[in-house]
């Protein structure tokens, strides 16, 4: 989810770069604020499995 919303302020950042308009946020600030978004999602915050891993790991084969 966090990645996201980095594609998506990066995304706005690269308008306002070549719009050369601003809000009152800096493009740079912009970029530093996707750069903190992706860091946070390569750091497992704000992933959407909460069971802590695969699906798969507790299930357990049995012959017929």
């Amino acid at each position: 989810m966090l990645a996201i919303v980095a594609a998506i302020v990066f995304g706005i950042a690269f308008l306002f770069s070549l719009l050369g308009t601003s809000i009152g946020i800096s493009t740079t600030a912009l970029i530093a604020l996707g750069l903190c978004l992706l860091a946070l999602h390569q750091g497992g915050i704000g992933t959407a499995s909460m069971g802590g891993g695969a699906p798969w790991r507790g299930y357990r084969r049995t012959r017929r």
